[in-house]
């Protein structure tokens, strides 16, 4: 018998939850029945896909509070961070309906290449079962992004959900359930990624695994996964340029936002932002303005608006990375309090740090000097990652320049690379991921081309 899983809220460590564990085992019987529930789907046709989602969307949107409780209770988001979660997975599961309709190949002009005997076209085919291992930080919306539009693309789909955090994933599920998924072509496994997530991977059966997550793990999967096609978001340490003809009072508006929110653990978190020298001062003094006006405390309290982090480790881990910028000016320290730090804003900290080179993942942003444009750019393309950028300029030249230059799955102007709709696609280059997200996107990551020749002679 495996062990429970315990599931804590973290804010104050009590036990919300305990669950039956999965095993290396019963992880692959559950494969064996998503590739069989692969055959059920076929008689599902695209329009009956479309009803069925948004069926399930309707029920969450009728259950919003319920949803939104689960999501308060075991990530500690705010409400106000919960609702739009919600609010959110509603439409992803809408836009997936979608999808499933519009599915579509086209012809395939053969007399193009001088063959004018024969023709043709491709269709969109499922590729398979689809692994998906989704993260605690948006463990609802985030399995939308990943089951919905499987099921849109006809695959059928087996969830791990994050251990700290897997009930609102669970919900979801049977919630497709109830809508009209068969139970066979959606299954979920439960348990931590070094048994369990492993086995999911490197099994013979998923054609498929979508993950989000830290770029160590996909690494990792990358690995162990063999041959198969993989959709990776993989975090970042998001960027935010300021010129000096920016409106710098709603650039600190919105960095309040996109600093801060879930205790910064969103994977587009403003983590870092460059100042054009010539407004640094006067920006730092609206920046810190603006953050000193949040509240921290209890998510369940309807007036909050800085959560815990996701666990007492978290904290101490950066605070450690706080403390190892020594020559870092500290100009706003936040509070700790078991799980719960306040916001930090930090000046002059070496680009070499951890705080600029890593993923944060806390409610921390570091905010440097730059001369220009040019040294900016320079600055935010010396890491590993990049999954989202931002600039704040009213120089159309300089949008486009920073636009070009910024090495990013996508680039912002005048708005924070935290900012984020369901149905754009998201996605990184470099060490932020591989793919993109977003419906529309990910039926066609989840699908592949089959093609149907006719020759008339």
């Amino acid at each position: 018998m495996a062990e429970k899983l315990k599931v804590y809220n973290p804010y104050d460590n009590s036990l919300i939850a305990e669950l039956e564990q999965d095993t290396v085992s019963t992880v692959q019987a559950k494969l064996g029945v998503a590739g069989n529930g692969l055959i059920r789907l076929h008689g599902l046709n695209q329009l009956k896909r479309y009803e069925v989602l948004n069926k399930a969307s309707d029920i969450v949107a009728d259950n919003s509070e319920d949803f939104a409780r689960t999501l308060v209770l075991e990530v500690g988001k705010t409400w106000r961070e919960a609702r739009n979660e919600v609010a959110r997975c509603v439409n992803t599961l809408r836009l997936s309906a979608v999808e499933a309709v519009k599915l579509a190949g086209e012809e395939v002009p053969f007399s193009a290449a001088s063959h004018p005997h024969k023709q043709g076209f491709y269709r969109r085919i499922p590729s398979g079962v689809v692994a998906a291992i989704t993260p605690f930080n948006f463990p609802l919306n985030l399995a939308a992004h990943k089951i919905c539009p499987a099921f849109a693309a006809g695959c059928s789909t087996v969830l791990k959900p994050a251990s700290v955090a897997p009930l609102s994933g669970i919900k979801l599920v049977e919630t497709m359930h109830e809508a009209g998924v068969p139970s066979e072509a959606l299954q979920v496994v439960i348990g931590p990624g070094s048994s369990v997530g492993n086995a999911l991977v490197e099994s013979h059966i998923p054609r498929m695994v979508t993950f989000t997550g830290s770029k160590v793990v996909g690494e990792e999967i990358t690995r162990h996964a063999g041959l198969k096609k993989l959709a990776m978001e993989l975090g970042s340490n998001s960027a935010v340029v300021i010129l000096a003809d920016a409106d710098l009072e709603r650039a600190a508006r919105r960095i309040r936002v996109g600093g801060y929110a879930l205790a910064g653990q969103v994977c587009i978190s403003t983590q870092r932002v460059y100042v054009e020298d010539k407004v640094f001062d006067k920006f730092l003094e609206l920046l810190i303005s603006e953050v000193k006006t949040l509240k921290p405390g209890d998510p369940l309290d309807e007036e909050t608006e800085l959560g815990p982090m996701i666990e007492v480790k978290e904290v101490e881990r950066i605070v450690a990375w706080i403390d190892e910028a020594p020559c870092a000016e500290r100009i706003l320290e936040g509070k700790r309090e078991g799980s719960l730090l306040g916001p930090w804003i930090l000046t002059n900290v070496p680009e070499d740090a951890r705080l600029i080179k890593q993923e944060a993942f806390a409610p921390v942003v570091v905010v440097n000097r730059v001369r220009d444009l040019d040294e900016a750019i320079q600055r935010v393309n010396a890491t590993d990652y990049g999954l989202q950028g931002a600039v704040f300029t009213r120089d159309l030249r300089k949008a486009f320049q920073a636009c070009n230059g910024i090495e990013a799955g996508g680039v912002l102007v005048n708005e924070i690379p935290t900012f984020r709709v369901d149905l754009m696609p998201y996605g990184g280059m470099k060490g932020s991921g591989l793919g993109r997200e977003g419906p529309a996107y990910a039926v066609r990551e989840m699908t592949e081309e089959k093609l149907y020749l006719f020759d008339l002679t």
